[in-house]
């Protein structure tokens, strides 16, 4: 049995339809995709969508977009398959990923839900494009800077070592 798949909307999977896949599960959302939109759901919107129940493939085609607010992450692609019984989604052709400023760009992006992984193939003869924003090195008087409202901390100078003879202490024979 394909795991809690709700089929009642499998006429819905025409032009236009949206669709939130809720672990494992499908649940129409007509119009309102945001009145949904809760820790665990992807809005998956497309041109045309179909759904196989003895499968457990959600296939959408056509302008595809996806939203996991939990995760932060959109992404576009002209095809998208969702295998619900593996939480994996392929997506295919011009994929464009992007979570909390990054971006990932290939020709085929699988998305392994329960470890929260992409993998990229880019298309012949060419390569995956990733875009990391780094986050900004605070400046120094911010990062030594101790309880709310007090002044940064002066910088400590550096330790220098003595290593000249203590007097009275026996010294070494040199040859």
């Amino acid at each position: 049995m394909v795991r809690g798949f709700r089929w009642l909307w499998m006429g819905m999977a025409v032009a236009g339809a949206v669709v939130a896949l809720d672990g494992g599960s499908l649940a129409p959302l007509g119009g309102s995709p945001a009145q949904a939109q809760d820790g665990g759901t992807i809005t998956l919107r497309s041109d045309v969508q179909e759904a196989n129940a003895a499968t457990g493939i959600i296939t959408a085609r056509g302008n595809v977009q996806i939203d996991y607010p939990s995760r932060r992450i959109q992404a576009t692609s002209a095809q998208a398959d969702y295998f619900s019984n593996e939480d994996r989604i392929v997506l295919s052709g011009n994929v464009v990923v992007t979570q909390e400023g990054n971006t990932l760009r290939a020709e085929v992006v699988t998305y392994l839900i329960n470890e929260d992984r992409f993998v990229a193939t880019p298309r012949p003869n060419d390569q995956v494009e990733a875009v990391y924003t780094l986050p900004e090195a605070e400046p120094p008087s911010v990062q030594d800077s101790g309880p709310s409202g007090s002044r940064p901390t002066p910088p400590k100078p550096p330790v220098v070592l003595d290593v000249s003879p203590v007097e009275g202490e026996p010294q070494p024979l040199t040859p």
